[in-house]
């Protein structure tokens, strides 16, 4: 998707509250990988993603960003947590693992592509598989209509999605078992390893009718696409589009100088990942894997320790950083109401299915938002998630009384409703005000 830096922040803002500043950043860094594909190849190759660190608190948007803009450009992305690498005294899990986790969303994102390009190809087939399964498990059922009779019947039922949870007997390939790491080495899959030695078995089972189609979709299309070319395809688009976001980056760092205890396994994991952001090559069960042009995008509070505190070749990896702004009432308030994925709706659109029509007022917005900041400012600072708890607590009662069964009821949620919700609460805030 070829989009402006402008447009990117445009198609941010309908998810994100604030943050203009990250979103830029993302943005221009975005477009740059657009730029650089327009080059000459030999220049092409010169020109490295500038790689990211967002600081900032819990709960502000870091990582939501990163995810909001790799969907938008259908681009191959992980998460992972920098911890996860890390154990008191020790390294934990390979740090090479996560381009694996890359190419492996990377395989999976150009094979649901191609599945969905023969879809109209195999669909008749599995249809058909699916069909005759049918006939032969409900023959007891065809009482005096003759065979073609009960087979457009059954045709008919299946059409209207009446058979789904029927159980039909298929045979379907036997999956290999996974054997699981040791010691942050990658998962095994024997059939994988012996594909070419070992022919797959197929054995029955018995499954719904609804899984049996998927798996005979997944079968059916598996036979049409040439996993060559998908394995190459996915491997290239890892490569030049790839974004993996690094977590928990400030706890990989530390501020002491001294070299003992779990500042050595702390300095070590960030020189284990320098290699990987710096550019190398990733052995990988699809191909090799080059590193250079992936985006990487780091995030962490950085309360105790400072950006400054990683090791300077790591720090050098990441030229851009963005400090993230701590959220205010007015954001909690936008929060509630203008994303296109706004709480207040999820919640409204939950209990929906429940016959129950929930409505938040202005006022009531007012007024979570502005507990959202008192509870910030006073407890732990855990930004937009702080309004998922008090949201919860807020329809607890009417989750748990809804039951589906009565005529649609509207329920309308406002100032003096929240406040009598949380009357303990407001209670402690104007007591603070006594207190020296």
């Amino acid at each position: 998707m070829n989009l402006s830096p402008k447009e990117i922040v445009e198609e941010l803002d309908k998810y994100i509250i604030g943050q203009a500043e990250a979103k830029r950043a993302v943005a221009v860094a975005l477009r740059n990988r657009y730029r650089r594909s327009k080059l000459p190849m030999e220049l092409r190759e010169e020109i490295t993603p500038k790689n990211i660190i967002l600081k900032g608190p819990t709960g502000v948007g870091k990582t939501e960003i990163a995810r909001r803009l790799a969907r938008l450009v259908k681009a191959p992305f992980i998460k992972i947590e920098a911890t996860k690498y890390t154990e008191v005294g020790y390294v934990g899990r390979d740090v090479e693992s996560m381009v694996r986790d890359l190419v492996e969303v990377s395989v999976r994102m150009v094979k649901d592509e191609k599945q969905h390009e023969v879809e109209g190809k195999v669909k008749p087939i599995v249809e058909r598989k699916l069909l005759d399964a049918l006939f032969s498990s409900k023959i007891a059922e065809k009482g005096d209509l003759t065979d073609e009779e009960f087979k457009t019947k059954l045709k008919t039922d299946y059409d209207k999605g009446e058979l789904d949870k029927c159980i039909v007997e298929m045979e379907v390939f036997d999956t290999p078992k996974i054997l699981g790491g040791i010691g942050g080495m990658a998962e095994l899959n024997l059939g994988e390893m012996f594909g070419g030695f070992i022919p797959q078995k197929k054995k029955r089972k018995k499954l719904t009718v609804k899984n049996a189609r998927d798996l005979l979709l997944n079968e059916e299309s598996d036979k049409n696409i040439d996993q060559e070319s998908v394995n190459g395809e996915a491997i290239r688009r890892a490569e030049e589009d790839g974004i993996i976001f690094i977590d928990e980056m400030d706890k990989i760092v530390s501020k002491s100088s001294t070299n003992n205890g779990p500042d050595v396994s702390r300095e070590g994991v960030q020189r284990d990942i320098l290699p990987i952001v710096e550019g190398s090559t990733v052995s990988t069960k699809y191909g090799n894997i080059k590193t250079d042009f992936i985006l990487f995008i780091a995030a962490g509070a950085f309360h105790i320790s400072k950006v400054e505190d990683m090791i300077p070749e790591l720090q050098g990896r990441f030229p851009i950083r963005v400090e993230l702004q701590n959220l205010n009432k007015n954001d909690f308030v936008k929060i509630l109401s203008q994303p296109k994925n706004a709480i207040t709706l999820q919640y409204a659109s939950l209990l929906k299915v429940d016959n129950i029509d929930l409505i938040f007022t202005d006022d009531a917005l007012e007024e979570i938002a502005e507990l959202a900041e008192q509870e910030n400012e006073t407890s732990e600072n855990i930004g937009a998630r702080r309004l998922h708890t008090l949201l919860e607590g807020l329809t607890e009662d009417i989750s748990f009384n809804a039951t589906g069964k009565h005529p649609l009821l509207q329920v309308v949620i406002d100032k003096k409703y929240v406040q009598k919700a949380f009357k303990d609460t407001k209670k402690k805030y104007d007591l603070k005000k006594y207190v020296l």
